[in-house]
């Protein structure tokens, strides 16, 4: 599969997904740490893929996305952003919101 279809599945498949470097319990940077903190506090389950264990992803992602940096979350296929944005938005309360939304809408249509 060619890495850009792999990102697209991944991002198509999951509703809320991270990529970061290392892996919300072990992070390997700080940026990375900030943001899967804030995902967990949000209290809802998300998807990560650590772009240190696939280096194919790490390329290419950026120019996907059009972002140059990691992390990158994103919810229903939309790229929310990096680390200052999702900090920004969980100190606002917008992140909270954003995820736990596209969680309820998400597992409603796993159920249905």
């Amino acid at each position: 599969m060619e890495t850009i279809e792999k990102i697209k599945s991944q991002i198509e498949q999951n509703a809320i997904i991270l990529y970061m470097k290392g892996s919300p319990k072990l992070p390997s940077c700080g940026f990375s740490a900030q943001a899967a903190q804030a995902m967990m506090q949000c209290g809802e389950q998300f998807a990560y893929v650590d772009i240190l264990q696939n280096p194919d992803i790490r390329a290419e992602l950026p120019a996907y996305a059009n972002w140059p940096t990691f992390p990158q979350l994103w919810v229903e296929g939309e790229l929310v952003g990096g680390c200052d944005i999702m900090m920004e938005m969980f100190q606002k309360g917008e992140l909270q919101s954003l995820v736990k939304e596209a969680a309820a809408r998400n597992k409603g249509e796993q159920e249905a």
